[in-house]
């Protein structure tokens, strides 16, 4: 029920709970930092009646990137705008659905939606509830780009990854950060697992904090990476706005390609998205 997975619960007593249940394989844990966030901007996808994305804060890109290349990645999807790949549906839910299916090329589709030239913000805490696809070739993503990507270009810009999955891997997700010096295979990431505990079998917590000269990864309220100037081999570039990037794309040189195995169709579940400012 949307309505009571809404109820907010102590992050500290959550947090606690889920470790000792689960446990997890991330080393050096660390504690939560109670700070005053106050909501600057959400969506809490409740427009259900219509099935449709609010277009005052979101758009997609459509396609199979602006070089025919899989978006730099070597993905297999056609990104589309069609209520197939990207609905809010009946409980409340945005799904972005990858299908395996001929379409303008490529025999799968998918959706990628943005909040580029809608919202932006510099530092702040992002967070989205999601509950993720699975299965081998199946790559789910939240994550942010520096809103002056199309000047500078990329890595030059910044990329912040909240969430990567790899569908033949459902316990684990990776936190990573992209930028000059420290892009690509040479990014600075890391990985959180649940050692019983699957995230496409239920709704998880994903998000960053981040400062002026910090980068704080959590799950489910548990910090469990922490990013600074000194950790990089190149320059900090999170010092200027990003916008927020939701999709599921299929195959890639990051996970490989799907196999007669994967199930399809597959949707990320998202439940909200909320970004935050500290009140000072």
């Amino acid at each position: 029920m949307k309505r009571f997975s809404k109820i907010m619960v102590s992050a500290a007593i959550y947090s606690f709970l889920l470790f000792a249940l689960f446990g997890c394989e991330t080393d050096n844990v660390q504690t939560l930092d109670k700070r005053n966030w106050q909501l600057a901007w959400s969506d809490e996808f409740d427009t259900v009646a219509s099935g449709s994305l609010d277009t005052t804060k979101w758009s997609f890109d459509i396609g199979v990137g602006p070089n025919n290349d899989g978006w730099g990645n070597a993905e297999l999807e056609y990104y589309t705008s069609r209520a197939e790949n990207a609905v809010i549906d009946s409980n409340g839910f945005l799904a972005i659905t990858a299908k395996r299916e001929l379409y303008a090329g490529s025999g799968f589709t998918s959706a990628r939606i943005k909040t580029k030239g809608l919202f932006e913000q510099a530092y702040g805490r992002f967070e989205a509830r999601i509950k993720t696809p699975y299965g081998p070739g199946i790559w789910p993503a939240f994550w942010l780009l520096g809103a002056n990507s199309d000047s500078v270009g990329w890595p030059q810009c910044g990329e912040i990854d909240l969430m990567e999955l790899r569908g033949q891997k459902p316990n684990i997700i990776s936190g990573t950060v992209h930028g000059p010096g420290y892009s690509g295979s040479a990014s600075i990431t890391k990985s959180f697992a649940y050692e019983n505990v699957r995230f496409d079998n239920e709704f998880h917590l994903f998000a960053v904090e981040w400062g002026k000269d910090y980068l704080d990864f959590f799950v489910d309220n548990t910090l469990y990476q922490r990013i600074t100037p000194e950790n990089l081999t190149g320059t900090w570039v999170f010092d200027h706005p990003f916008y927020i990037i939701l999709n599921v794309a299929v195959g890639g040189n990051y996970l490989g390609f799907p196999t007669n195995q994967t199930p399809f169709p597959q949707s990320m579940l998202v439940d909200y998205v909320r970004v935050y400012t500290e009140a000072k």
